[in-house]
């Protein structure tokens, strides 16, 4: 990070210092999806040493705060995700996971600390109109945004604000983009029932495992031939589960997956492709399938007015030549998509390089670079305060 530009400056080193103590307290608590009851207790606390009341219990276990005056009836949300994975850490960190099983793999703890630097920035200026934090849980499983907006937290806004760390690009630098920035993410279920029988004579079964080798390595053609090459997608199979033993038959074979894809039609002729792939096999194998669409995430589609203002806000805090585009949307899924589909708002990515060694997002040695946490604070404070600007003088 740059040492002359505003972001050290409006941080400041005791800021900073709360900030990282946050963000290692939580990465060794990390708590699952709907599970952050201690992180939602641990994230009030520290609003309330900044003298900021909050609401605990949202969605089970969100929280929710607002600060400012109702000079212009305008309000801006700001929001951070809570939950871990199911990965067993091995980064060796001093403040790795103390719960087994459970790690802070994609930067929610940095984003809780970095939305906790910008409520005590914000709660030190004079704001003109109000600005909504939101601690949201459940962001992995992708459902936590929509029970969120199910208890209201997104009523009134007039914009949303959300950044995500992102190992890729060089600390201190912030992309900016409007459109789509994040895929759609379409999770399926496929379940392939035949009939049992012993190995040896297959004759007398109807093998389940074959029917779902045959799908897998049919649905490889999906993108291929149903996509326009123009369009980002992909097709993948996560999880297969099939047979008891080695030499029964398999009755029934679990595929699980995911479809991401970037444009519409896309998404339609893959979801259809899908539909026609398992259902031959039904016909092809002599076994039954069924197709289950479970936790749908619509794109992340940034409006222009709310780039606009993200930018702005970037280039106040980080050096302009570190401020640019992520380039082709992204192919992962994020529920922040649905704050978008109620209000305008925009999601940038916060760099955080650490080193070639660091493993990426998801993985068990997953890390960042801390001072990426003064680099959001920053930006979620500036965005915030040039958006009720804007509104102001609009």
């Amino acid at each position: 990070m740059q040492t002359d530009n505003e972001c050290q400056q409006m941080v400041g080193s005791e800021l900073f210092a709360w900030m990282r103590t946050i963000r290692q307290h939580l990465h060794q608590n990390p708590e699952l999806a709907f599970q952050e009851f201690k992180t939602a207790a641990y994230v009030c606390e520290k609003l309330s040493e900044l003298g900021i009341r909050s609401q605990p219990g949202m969605a089970g276990t969100g929280v929710l705060a607002e600060i400012g005056t109702a000079k212009n009836d305008r309000i801006v949300g700001l929001r951070a995700d809570m939950d871990a994975l199911p990965i067993k850490e091995k980064t060796g960190l001093p403040f790795a996971s103390e719960i087994a099983g459970c790690m802070h793999a994609c930067g929610h703890d940095g984003h809780m600390a970095m939305l906790l630097g910008a409520a005590a920035l914000l709660g030190k200026m004079d704001l003109p109109g109000r600005v909504r934090f939101i601690f949201q849980p459940a962001e992995e499983n992708g459902n936590g945004a929509e029970k969120m907006i199910e208890e209201g937290v997104a009523d009134g806004l007039d914009a949303i604000f959300a950044g995500h760390i992102d190992t890729h690009y060089p600390t201190g630098s912030i992309t900016v983009d409007e459109g789509i920035i994040c895929a759609y993410a379409d999770p399926f279920i496929i379940r392939l029932r035949g009939s049992s029988g012993h190995a040896a004579r297959p004759h007398e079964a109807k093998d389940s495992i074959v029917a779902a080798a045959g799908l897998i390595t049919a649905l490889q053609s999906l993108v291929s031939r149903e996509v326009d090459p123009n369009h980002a997608a992909v097709v993948t199979i996560g999880h297969v589960q099939a047979g008891e033993t080695h030499n029964v038959i398999a009755e029934e074979a679990i595929l699980e997956g995911t479809i991401r894809s970037t444009h519409p039609e896309a998404r339609s002729r893959l979801l259809a492709g899908l539909e026609r792939m398992v259902m031959g096999s039904s016909s092809l194998y002599a076994v039954t399938a069924d197709l289950e669409f479970p936790d749908f995430l619509p794109a992340v589609i940034n409006s222009a007015s709310a780039a606009k203002v993200a930018r702005k806000a970037a280039v106040a805090v980080t050096p302009e030549k570190s401020v640019f585009s992520q380039g082709p949307s992204s192919l992962g899924g994020e529920d922040f998509s649905f704050y978008l589909q109620k209000v305008n708002g925009c999601l940038v990515r916060f760099g955080a390089h650490v080193s070639a060694d660091t493993g990426p997002a998801h993985s068990s040695t997953f890390d960042f670079d801390e001072a990426v946490l003064s680099t959001g604070a920053a930006w979620y404070a500036r965005v915030a305060m040039e958006f009720l600007q804007e509104s102001v003088s609009a």
